[in-house]
């Protein structure tokens, strides 16, 4: 048996039915590639769609190229490809809220609303009322039945999970949805995809913003929002600078602040630990472990489940406040069914409104919310 028959009984417990009509997001990536060769080999009724929803005629946009290596590599595969356009969806659902939380100060994650909102809502949608049992898509997850219900689970390649960015699917986006790669490891799919022939198997995973891809942030945000200058102070009120505006910065960041030269040796480098909106300040400290950096409760809004609400108030787990970064242990305390406070063990760093809080029971993702504001440090939860 060849490694792609052998890989794809390896996942077969991980896919649709045989005999299932599959569509599969097709992005002109490696990973969505080899999702396609696996569902066809393994027996599947599969059909390619291609999504550009947002439009750009600007030199750096790779849509066009994205699309050419899309429709090679579901030519090769004998798979029909479709391209559809969601970009009125895309602006209002997604980019607005984006342009709302910036403006607000908030640091928002536009890829996680972007997969609840356009890749398994407006996508899922299209495909189930076009007579598809199913989507597939090239996201490091896995899907899983427990207890009667449809569940999210990390991906086997820790480095590439991306469980992170899926938290906010709910129940009955789940269901329908497989992620063929979740069980294996990023070497293995561009092996995968070399010993198939597929001309994508060397090239570049993208970066950026979904749909929107790699921008000179600052040149594509200040397009959309209004840059307002304003003083860079320390926690103690010294002017140190000027900021080219609050909505370029975000809490914990270093590089890029504009105020090099005032390292100290035995304090250490300035970082982002705070934006004062009514004065239009941004407050710096020295040293990543300043105790402004340092929270270890905070408010939480929009909270999704994946699976079930808890059942009672009070839920441990562990959870972590940034993609790239290890879980930590804490406790929800639930306010309602969309409000929390969230409790870590030990204090965490550059806790970021506007940010994904994402709650997690081993492997499983149990869901998450958006950090708001940070809760007060009193030994009673409100």
């Amino acid at each position: 048996m060849n490694l792609i028959d052998a890989t794809v009984e390896s996942i077969r417990p991980q896919l649709p039915a045989p005999g299932s009509r599959v569509v599969v997001g097709v992005s002109g990536g490696v990973d969505s590639a080899v999702t396609t060769l696996l569902l066809v080999r393994a027996g599947l009724d599969v059909q390619g769609v291609f999504m550009q929803n947002w439009e750009d005629d600007s030199a750096d946009c790779t849509a066009r190229q994205d699309y050419r290596d899309a429709a090679a590599v579901c030519d090769q595969l004998g798979v029909p490809l479709d391209a559809l356009n969601f970009s009125d969806e895309y602006w209002d659902r997604v980019f607005s809220h984006f342009l709302q939380e910036y403006k607000a100060g908030r640091t928002p994650n536009p890829d996680i609303l972007c997969n609840r909102e356009i890749k398994f809502r407006a996508f899922l949608d299209h495909a189930l009322e076009n007579g598809a049992d199913a989507i597939a898509t090239g996201h490091y997850a896995r899907h899983a039945t427990l207890d009667g219900a449809p569940a999210l689970l990390r991906g086997v390649d820790r480095n590439k999970d991306q469980s992170y960015f899926l938290h906010a699917l709910q129940h009955d986006q789940l269901a329908p949805s497989y992620f063929p790669l979740g069980s294996l490891e990023k070497p293995l799919v561009r092996e995968l995809a070399s010993a198939a022939n597929l001309h994508v198997h060397a090239k570049r995973d993208s970066t950026g913003i979904c749909f929107i891809g790699e921008r000179h942030f600052q040149e594509f945000l200040s397009t959309y929002l209004p840059a307002q200058p304003g003083d860079i102070v320390s926690d103690a009120g010294e002017k140190l600078g000027r900021h080219n505006g609050l909505m370029y910065y975000t809490l914990g960041q270093r590089r890029g602040i504009g105020i090099g030269g005032r390292n100290d040796a035995e304090t250490g480098a300035w970082f982002v630990a705070d934006k004062d909106l009514e004065g239009n300040q941004l407050v710096v400290v020295q040293g990543s472990e300043h105790p402004m950096m340092m929270r270890q409760r905070m408010r939480i809004e929009q909270l999704s489940w994946c699976r079930q609400i808890p059942s009672s108030r009070e839920r441990r787990c562990t959870a972590k406040i940034r993609y790239r970064q290890d879980d930590m242990p804490c406790c929800i305390h639930m306010t309602d069914s969309s409000h929390a406070t969230l409790v870590f063990d030990q204090p965490v760093r550059a806790a970021t409104p506007g940010q994904s809080a994402v709650f997690y029971d081993g492997d499983e993702c149990l869901g998450g919310g958006i950090i708001s504001d940070f809760a007060r440090q009193v030994d009673r939860i409100q």
